[in-house]
């Protein structure tokens, strides 16, 4: 079924992948209007149904929000018939998704290597802990894991001396799942240019890496492992932030026309003239001085008072927002970050919207994500598949329905 918006229309997709990663890839494919069939395991489904609570009537929300603007399809992969419906599928998919350990599709006959065969143009996406290739290829993976191995939470948490800290969010995970998605369109524009596929082939250990850019930029040039600064910047400052009379904001005085802007600001001309602030280099050097004389002016302020300051200013500033709070904003409304969809169980549910806005191909948060085995009929039907072999293979538990 051919989408009606976004850049990748026509696009194929089969998705294998289950928790958050490959739905992460899937869900940025399928909001730009690729056709993204997730193929779950009977029994069961994916494993993030059952992350409950919390549950809207039942649905796992986890599982609705990695999921919208899918198809989903049921089948039992150790038996023949849900190996044959898989292999239907993927005859003519574009882009194969999976995140297993390196060889489980390879044992159930779906590796790369015997696709090709059938589909030279097919684009294998493989999603892992560690990747294909190198030491750690054959161990499993999880966000935590890659955080503390990337060095990720070597520099995440409030100072020296505290213990480790993980980023709140499954940052791993999430930025594993954009660069797959990333790799699949830049193959998917090669296939385009030659029929050729390939494999595309990322791990939560490199995308935990890539947020060390600024911090092994600092250890590569002075062979010294950066620690963690709370919400502080290693490289400029104040960049920070800063608890007020009644909440915390953030601040951005980053080079020395916005620090001389927050001096205005405050009314603190007369800080502009300590030697221990004077420039970029200094204040980095005293941090923690900086800190302890603008903590309590700013704690004689309230946030909404300091941010009308600062924005008059020039200041770059901001609150320090609750995610419900951030739901209401009027800007994350405004650029359509909280729509809503219609979901076939529970009607009206609110989820997350596509981050990359297209002037010309606009991507779109169109469906809500499926039931289990919501479309397997409707996508057998579109292969090939009578209603009376349909029926058969459900009553055999090669495939499941929603009906």
């Amino acid at each position: 079924m051919e989408k009606s918006f976004g850049p990748l229309q026509g696009m194929k997709v089969v998705e294998l992948a289950h928790i958050m990663a490959g739905p992460v890839c899937g869900l940025m494919l399928a909001d730009l209007g690729a056709d993204v069939i997730k193929v779950e395991k009977i029994p069961g489904g994916d494993d993030s149904r059952r992350f409950l609570p919390p549950d809207i009537d039942g649905e796992s929300a986890a599982y609705m929000m990695m999921n919208r603007n899918k198809r989903g399809v049921a089948l039992d992969l150790k038996t023949e018939n849900g190996k044959k419906v898989l292999r239907k599928l993927l005859a003519d998919a574009d882009v194969v998704t999976e995140n297993y350990r390196h060889d489980t599709m390879q044992k159930l006959g779906f590796g790369y290597e015997d696709l090709k065969k059938d589909n030279p143009g097919l684009i294998y996406c493989a999603i892992s802990g560690f990747g294909r290739t190198g030491p750690y290829a054959e161990r499993g993976g999880f966000d935590l894991i890659a955080q503390g191995m990337s060095g990720l939470m070597s520099f995440t948490g409030e100072g020296p001396g505290r213990p480790p800290c993980k980023v709140g969010a499954p940052v791993t995970d999430i930025t594993a799942g954009i660069l797959a998605a990333l790799g699949c369109v830049s193959a998917y524009v090669h296939k385009l240019k030659t029929g050729e596929g390939q494999i595309v082939d990322t791990s939560l250990f490199e995308a935990g890496i890539v947020h060390t850019y600024w911090q092994s930029a600092i250890a590569l040039a002075t062979g010294i492992a950066p620690g963690p600064m709370g919400s502080a910047h290693p490289l400029n400052g104040p960049y920070q932030a800063f608890e007020t009379k009644d909440g915390w904001i953030t601040i951005g005085a980053a080079n020395q026309r916005n620090w001389e802007r927050l001096l205005n600001a405050m009314e603190s001309p007369e800080i502009a003239d300590d030697p221990r602030f004077a420039n970029n280099s200094e204040r980095m050097a005293n941090l923690k001085e900086l800190e302890n004389v603008l903590t309590p002016i700013f704690k004689t302020r309230t946030k909404d008072d300091w941010l009308e300051r600062l924005e008059k200013a020039g200041v770059p500033a901001g609150p320090v927002m609750d995610v419900c709070e951030m739901f209401e904003d009027p800007h994350a409304q405004a650029r359509d970050m909280i729509p809503t969809v219609d979901h076939s169980k529970l009607g009206p549910v609110r989820t997350l919207g596509l981050p990359i806005k297209l002037s010309e191909t606009p991507g779109e948060v169109a469906t809500a994500a499926p039931l289990f085995g919501q479309h397997t009929e409707e996508v057998l039907a579109e292969y090939g598949f009578g209603e009376d072999e349909i029926a058969a293979f459900a009553d055999e538990g090669a495939v499941a329905t929603s009906s």
